[in-house]
């Protein structure tokens, strides 16, 4: 290209820069932006370089600025509406409205100087209007599929409506159960993580950045926001620099891999330094060890938020810090002040150069390229309808809860019932029939007049040839505080509310006797957990465990569906089934119903050791062997140290057995990699599903190493009598692991034994030897 044309392509606009492209020579950049094929790297830098030549400061700025657009607030909608259309906000979030979305967008093309479209972000967690299990219950699944079919559909609707980013999935190991945001991720393990990881951005992204109907994926938060002390959210995090490598880091890195476009920054510090002004953590690590390309974002108000961890002296200076350290985009506080808005002046007074504010800049113009929003901007109102209704999103949302129960308890075969057998159903509990909780949290635009209760899958399954007869039994506990997502209404209704719940107590002991069976859906409320809601108990909420023992005492078979992301304590009540239904979504209560009634077989696992006591946690099933081994489930005088169901534990309608495990090789050098196989048979009578699950332990080595780490697993579907075998790879990369002592990632020459089974307590096992 000569430098004649360079000139004029810098003079470009923004409205005329695709067409200018494809005549130019650099060819089909708008052809295969409104094709569905992916740009080059060439073609994207340079319509971005061409923007960023004609921008000013201030342009550059408004450009790496987000804002929340509260359309129920309308100053502060006024307020953002202004700094849009003066082209100081690139981004705006929490807009869900096709026509509003289509509406800003009008502004932002049509009234600004360069015409650059807005990018919209959304908390997309676990669907849009069709709602998907939680993603700690998809995670229970231990079927990445599921997981990628779950938030395709997600991405399909949120781009059909105008959203182009998702603040999605959530990569947090969660190992204390009182952290309210556990909700939100995969659970306790580095291996199960990084595959939900990776399987939720490829269904977000698609094949590539910009895929048709599909959005950018935005991991967080990076990185150890997890481990918060005490399971307090926003509360100080202190982690090892080998469990920050070994465990914590390591979905983030699959996200990487897998092509991630976005990744968030966490609120609190990583060792001493906020995650949002650490540099080691956003540019050495993400951008230079792992070679991430896309751009990174700060959690809503991080930036300015250095100056409250007294790490920034004024916000002019969190602006600065928060870019040098490698913050592309910052996520403003709603109703707040602005970081990222002062750095012109940080660029006047020499302290930020052009370089760095433009490296910023021009991430985020290239996600815009790349999503082809210069192209097709704007929100095709009738196309969003027909998304929005397509019912086959509905049946994806279906089969993702059935593949997500965990069956815990089944004395006697309780589980499935017999629609026939049964006359008469009673169904209990706070939980049962709230379209609002059997959602969750982290919806924003849900149906729920479309949304199937427990107690109307129950009904509609069994018509009218069993009586099914209905109690709340009791009322849930309103929030001491007022949670950041529970509305003026909502709060106000919760204080008001003194129920005495003794006559429905009773009530409901009455139904149970009259009944054949009792379902009791138990739980919390889904303002009880997520952002801003950690619990210092894992007991049921309210009057629940009384409801419960008062039920069982009839003598009745009682159900136990516990709808909740945490391990809930029952107080040793041994219903004669219990399952973890968590929160189902849309499509739950059909998806119990099949449940129940054998038409399908459970066969979800869990994603988390499940504590006796609450004084346990955390307890986490990969633990270092430590002193004394053989007394480690003597810790406590008064109980167990076990958990009361392990890390990997579920049942099912069938039984399962596992058998000649066998390891290729006795020995091997360093660098190689090892086949593992076991057969796995279906000793039952019903087709049911298993989880094949390969655990691994080093014997020694520069670092000790902890008594079991998931290492492989693959859920499998067998007819009664069918044995399969499974076959496993152990990578290099599964036997290596980060040392302190010399601070990279090392293979031992060493012994392994290894493990196969259907949870991390695996009894059948097997070694071999890592040699130099």
């Amino acid at each position: 290209m000569t430098s004649k044309n360079k000139l004029r392509r810098k003079a470009l606009t923004g409205a005329a820069l695709a067409a200018a492209l494809t005549a130019s020579g650099t060819a089909s950049a708008q052809s295969k932006a409104t094709s569905g094929m992916p740009l080059s790297d060439e073609v994207v830098r340079a319509r971005a370089d061409a923007l960023i030549a004609q921008m000013t400061p201030e342009e550059k700025a408004g450009q790496i600025t987000q804002y929340f657009d509260f359309t129920d607030s309308p100053e502060e909608a006024k307020r953002v509406t202004d700094e849009m259309a003066a082209s100081r906000a690139g981004s705006l979030l929490f807009v869900h409205d096709p026509a509003e979305l289509d509406r800003l967008q009008h502004i932002a093309v049509e009234k600004t100087r360069l015409k650059i479209p807005l990018l919209f972000g959304y908390d997309v967690i676990h669907g849009l209007r069709t709602i998907m299990p939680v993603p700690i219950a998809v995670a229970a699944s231990w079927d990445p599929g599921v997981a990628q079919q779950a938030q395709t559909v997600a991405a399909r609707e949120a781009r059909a409506v105008g959203i182009h980013w998702a603040f999605a999935p959530n990569l947090d190991i969660a190992r204390d159960p009182r952290w309210g945001r556990l909700i939100e991720g995969a659970g306790e393990d580095p291996y199960l993580g990084s595959a939900m990881a990776a399987a939720q951005v490829r269904g977000f992204q698609g094949s590539y950045i910009g895929s048709p109907g599909h959005v950018i994926s935005g991991p967080k938060h990076f990185a150890g926001y997890g481990a918060s002390i005490g399971g307090r959210d926003y509360d100080e995090v202190n982690l090892s620099d080998s469990e920050l490598w070994n465990v914590y880091l390591k979905p983030f890195k699959a996200a990487v891999d897998a092509g991630a476009g976005n990744i968030m920054s966490a609120y609190m510090g990583v060792n001493g330094v906020p995650a949002t002004g650490n540099r080691w953590l956003l540019t050495d690590v993400l951008r230079k060890t792992w070679g991430f390309r896309g751009f990174v974002v700060t959690d809503a108000g991080a930036a300015h938020d250095l100056l409250t961890h007294g790490f920034a002296a004024s916000n002019e200076d969190a602006g600065v810090r928060a870019l040098q350290a490698g913050v592309d985009m910052e996520m403003a506080p709603p109703f707040g002040i602005s970081a990222f808005k002062t750095l012109p002046q940080s660029l006047a007074a020499g302290k930020i150069t052009t370089a760095q504010l433009d490296d910023a800049v021009r991430r985020v113009l290239e996600a815009k390229i790349r999503m082809g929003l210069f192209e097709k901007p704007y929100v095709d109102l009738q196309a969003a309808k027909r998304v929005l209704a397509d019912p086959a999103h509905r049946e994806v949302a279906r089969m993702a809860a059935e593949r997500s129960a965990v069956l815990l308890r089944n004395e006697g075969g309780a589980l499935p019932l017999s629609r026939r057998a049964l006359k008469s159903i009673v169904v209990i509990g706070p939980l049962a029939d709230s379209a609002r909780d059997t959602v969750g949290p982290w919806v924003f635009d849900q149906d729920d007049k479309e949304t199937v209760t427990v107690l109307a899958g129950i009904k509609a399954e069994v018509g009218s040839g069993v009586k099914v007869a209905y109690s709340p039994g009791v009322t849930l506990p309103a929030r001491v505080n007022k949670s950041i997502f529970q509305s003026d209404e909502q709060f106000a209704a919760g204080k008001a509310r003194n129920v005495d719940d003794t006559p429905e107590i009773q009530r409901a002991v009455a139904l149970a006797k009259d009944a054949d069976v009792a379902v009791l859906v138990l739980g919390e409320g889904q303002i009880m957990v997520g952002e801003n809601a950690s619990r210092s108990s894992l007991d049921l909420p309210g009057r629940q465990q009384e409801l419960l023992d008062a039920v069982i005492a009839t003598g009745k078979p009682v159900v136990v569906l516990l709808m909740s992301a945490r391990p809930l304590d029952i107080k040793g009540s041994k219903p004669a089934a219990l399952m973890d239904i968590w929160y189902p979504g849309t499509q739950g209560g059909t998806a119990v119903a099949n449940l129940l009634f054998g038409k399908v077989s459970p066969g979800g696992k869990l994603p988390y050791n499940w504590p006796r006591n609450i004084g346990q946690v955390p307890l986490p099933y990969a633990h270092l062997t430590t002193h004394q081994p053989k007394t480690v489930e003597e810790r406590y005088w008064n109980e167990s140290n076990t958990p009361l169901y392990p890390f990997g534990y579920g049942l099912s309608y069938s039984t399962f057995a596992f058998s000649n495990l066998k390891v290729d090789k006795a020995k091997v050098a360093r660098g190689v990699a090892v086949p593992v196989s076991v057969d796995v048979r279906n000793t039952g009578s019903r087709k049911a599903d298993e989880v094949a699950q390969l655990y691994i332990h080093q014997r020694y080595g520069t670092a000790a190493r902890p008594v079991r780490e998931l290492k492989g697993f693959e859920r499998l579907t067998l007819e009664p009598g069918e044995t399969r075998t499974v076959r496993f790879t152990l990578s290099p990369d599964d036997l290596s692991y980060w040392a302190a002592s010399t601070r990279s990632f090392v293979q031992d020459a060493t012994t392994f034994d290894v493990y196969a089974g259907n949870s991390s307590t695996a009894a059948l096992g097997g070694s071999f030897e890592v040699a130099d």
